[in-house]
């Protein structure tokens, strides 16, 4: 099986985001500690660090608005870097909403988050995965508020209350009531008796504006706000609410329509007669009619992505709503093949038995490494309490000069070279973190997935697609699902090698090195749902 490299032309550029409270560094927890941590990540990646953000004594409570925090978003909006690493995610900001404005722009920037102790980074294949996973929860939870809100505006329209926004032109909100507004609602009336007069937008809006009407906000009128206004019902005496929904797969976030037995219909004063309204409405639409353009062709959830097995790839005609290979014929129907993808996200990367076999050996290698971190931590606190006694020996008279410096000398030399083995140590365990264990927070999000796989927008569907997907074939009767990401090995980390006794020995002849330095990548070996779905007559 072949593997893309990682689309990378020059070493990545990265930034290091260090903030560390006056509490934190009473504990030990110095920025110089978290800033070695953090370049020892980037050199074990092959990264370059290019900027170190700091902020001092500053409240993780909001950060977004501390100049600091600003640079450091211009920065990635310019590409200047595309990556930031740092300890924590709570380092980064406390407040969720920031913390999910971050990712949002960062996403948008194609720049990567890595937070060492969360064992998060977005550059890897489970990374990335994790980061989609975050952006479709976080949308699924402005759907859920939205929902709550929505449920509430129907019950405020029945009852007459304002349910948000202005009125529309020609009325207004008065002490909670809705009213025609004396000085626009002439204006109003008068757009509707030049259209039926003149049969043109453009000339109504003309004719407006050189007679000194102006919207509400000053503006001019144009042909677009005429077609608003014309076919607004409030002018002829009946009031819409709950009537549009923002199209959240929409990347514009266009407003729609929602179903008409959704509307709540509201009767009010009228402006002009049902039949003026009628007669402009019923020009209009035949206007419309003939000016109507071609609707955008479909993007389709796995557009790019199917394959026949002849080779071709499938496509979908505008008269059928199948993936077709236009040189043997071969179909599946858009909805089977999405069936099939859903049933594999539940077996997504691995069966339980291979994650309980990686997690395990992934587990012992991380526990030796962190025993040893931890060996030389509590060396670190002997050694400081020898220095504290032998200062104390020396100043209560009990040992001389000479005797204090023979015995000083190697106790500083030791205590210098752990000050350099811990922190390499620390990015040791990340780098193994990282590369593995974000691997089960992956296949418990995708499993996750699964379930909420129904109510994700179009858009999300597409966007996991491309993330996990590389390549989807159908045969006769079945289809192969080729997934991205195996299992990595553990990587060199500083310079140093794994040796085979950690575990960290030569990948299994199944993986092959894929382009990003220390870690090891490969598609997974396509899933075959032969008997996923029934080509008419016989059984597939």
């Amino acid at each position: 099986m072949k593997v893309k490299p990682a689309k990378s032309d020059s070493v990545k550029r990265v930034g290091i985001w260090i903030r560390v409270s006056t509490e934190d560094q009473v504990k030990g927890e110095s920025p110089e500690t978290h800033e070695r941590r953090a370049r020892l990540y980037a050199e074990a990646k092959g990264w370059n660090v290019v900027e170190v953000y700091r902020l001092d004594a500053v409240s993780g409570k909001t950060v977004k608005e501390t100049p600091e925090a600003k640079r450091m978003l211009q920065d990635i909006r310019e590409g200047h870097i595309t990556g930031l690493i740092f300890s924590k995610l709570a380092r980064l900001a406390r407040n969720t909403k920031e913390l999910l404005e971050f990712a949002e722009l960062f996403r948008e920037s194609e720049a990567d988050l890595i937070s060492l102790a969360e064992s998060i980074d977005t550059s890897t294949p489970a990374g990335r995965l994790f980061y989609t996973m975050i952006a479709a929860m976080a949308q699924w939870e402005r759907e859920e508020i939205a929902e709550r809100v929505a449920a509430a505006v129907p019950i405020r329209a029945r009852d007459g209350k304002p349910t948000g926004g202005q009125a529309v032109y020609g009325y207004q909100w008065k002490d909670k009531e809705f009213l025609i507004d004396p000085k626009e609602a002439p204006v109003r009336k008068l757009m509707y008796e030049l259209f039926r007069e003149h049969k043109r937008k453009k000339i109504v809006a003309r004719t407006l504006n050189e007679m000194g009407h102006r919207t509400r906000n000053g503006s001019k009128f144009t042909d677009t706000t005429i077609d608003r206004l014309l076919r607004d019902p409030t002018a002829k005496g009946t009031r819409r609410a709950n009537y549009t929904r923002n199209d959240t797969a929409n990347s514009a976030g266009a407003w729609v329509l929602k179903p008409e037995d959704e509307w709540v219909l509201i009767p009010v004063e009228p402006i002009v007669s049902e039949e003026l309204w009628n007669e402009c409405n019923h020009y209009l639409d035949g206007q419309r009619a003939k000016l109507k353009r071609p609707t955008k062709p479909a993007v389709y959830l796995f557009s790019g992505l199917a394959y026949c097995d002849c080779g071709q790839k499938m496509y979908v005609p505008s008269n059928s709503p199948k993936y077709t290979c236009s040189k043997c014929r071969n179909k599946i129907p858009l909805e089977d093949l999405e069936a099939v993808f859903h049933e594999q996200i539940k077996h997504f990367l691995f069966s339980d038995s291979e994650i309980a076999i990686e997690l395990e050996r992934t587990n012992g290698t991380i526990k030796e490494k962190a025993e040893l971190l931890t060996v030389l931590e509590r060396e670190q606190v002997k050694i400081g309490q020898e220095i504290d006694k032998l200062y104390d020996l020396y100043q209560s008279g009990m040992i001389d000069k000479a005797g204090f410096g023979a015995k000083y000398k190697p106790l500083a030399e030791r205590r210098d070279q752990l000050t350099d083995q811990i922190p390499a140590a620390q990015a040791e365990i990340d780098v193994l973190k990282i590369s593995h264990l974000s691997q089960e927070t992956a296949i418990a999000e995708s499993r996750n997935l699964h379930s909420r796989w129904p109510t994700l927008p179009q858009d999300e569907k597409r966007r996991i697609v491309e993330t996990i997907t590389e390549k989807i074939t159908i045969g006769d009767g079945e289809v192969e699902i080729n997934l991205y990401y195996a299992p990595p090995a553990p990587p060199k980390v500083g310079g140093g090698g794994s040796s085979s006794d950690e575990g960290g020995g030569s990948p299994p002849p199944s993986r092959t090195p894929s382009g990003n330095r220390g870690n090891w990548a490969t598609p997974r070996q396509g899933f075959i749902a032969a008997t996923s779905w029934k080509r008419a007559g016989k059984s597939a």
